[in-house]
């Protein structure tokens, strides 16, 4: 591809989300370089200004700064902070990727999520199956149930920051949510079908809460809970046009990681079980299925 090539939004979008996911769990360090944009434009098999107009994403994400003749560095990262180290991670700094791969090494495999959207957990459910499909693991049954906004409720973001009232961007998260819950549908389904996982349930709900922040209860003993940060950022639409928008981070901001342990009284114990009852209050008496 030619750098005159004007891809749309989806694909600059496809190639953002790849490059913000890649960065959080560590594929690229703070402080490391990405590679270049012609080396980027070859593997996703885009234009270069295709990656030109990502890479812009990231930039007012804060995730990376450009400098010319010295590529883009990177400046921020997911960061985990957990009440309970384990000495296996003492080493390196603690993603979620890694997490959510010790959680598939189990027999049964439990998750229980309140999210804005599921971009980032599709994302690393696909990277499980793989596993599964490699026989590197052999988990026998999966839960996942998940809790989203309703695509009826008056989100406060994201919106256009000079004019509040334009649906597209909202309409973009929508998609964005949709194309994502269908993946996710799909992979596990296929593990069902192909009878690599004996037993698969995925149940998702709605709610008319917007999200404060995104929770990850996993496999009934640990939790991981983060605040989606309001920033302003660069959109990207379908059609090109790039928005100013307000937004909330998800990736990039800190998470905090709690564990139950032997002692019921013990803050990694109390915050799991006060989680817990949190989510099962809300599926049961505010979520719906739509």
């Amino acid at each position: 591809m030619t750098g005159q090539v004007k891809e749309g939004g989806g694909v600059v979008q496809r190639v953002s989300a790849e490059l913000r996911l890649r960065i959080s769990d560590g594929d690229y360090p703070l402080n490391s370089y990405l590679p270049s944009q012609e080396s980027l434009a070859s593997e996703f098999g885009v234009s270069r200004d295709t990656v030109q107009r990502a890479l812009r994403i990231l930039r007012s994400e804060g995730w990376i700064e450009s400098r010319q003749g010295k590529g883009s560095r990177v400046v921020r990262r997911q960061h985990i902070q957990s009440s309970a180290p384990r000495a296996t991670r003492s080493r390196h700094p603690m993603t979620l990727g890694p997490l959510i791969g010790e959680a598939f090494e189990r027999d049964e495999v439990a998750l229980d999520i309140a999210t804005l959207t599921s971009e980032s957990l599709d994302a690393h459910i696909r990277v499980q199956a793989e596993r599964i499909r490699a026989r590197i693991i052999a988990p026998r049954k999966i839960t996942l149930r998940m809790i989203l906004p309703a695509e009826t409720l008056a989100m406060p973001y994201p919106r256009d920051k000079d004019a509040p009232g334009d649906p597209r961007l909202l309409g973009r998260l929508h998609t964005i949510t949709r194309t994502h819950t269908g993946s996710l549908r799909t992979v596990l389904e296929q593990l069902r079908t192909e009878n690599l996982v004996p037993s698969v349930d995925l149940e998702i709900r709605h709610t008319e809460l917007a999200p404060t922040f995104k929770l990850y209860v996993i496999n009934h003993d640990e939790v991981l809970h983060g605040f989606y940060e309001p920033i302003l950022r660069t959109v990207i639409l379908e059609d090109g046009t790039e928005v100013e928008a307000v937004d909330v981070l998800g990736l990039g901001a800190t998470l905090t990681h709690h564990v139950r342990d032997a002692d019921p009284g013990s803050a990694g114990s109390a915050f799991v079980a006060n989680a817990t009852r949190w989510f099962e209050s809300v599926w049961n008496l505010l979520a719906f299925q739509s």
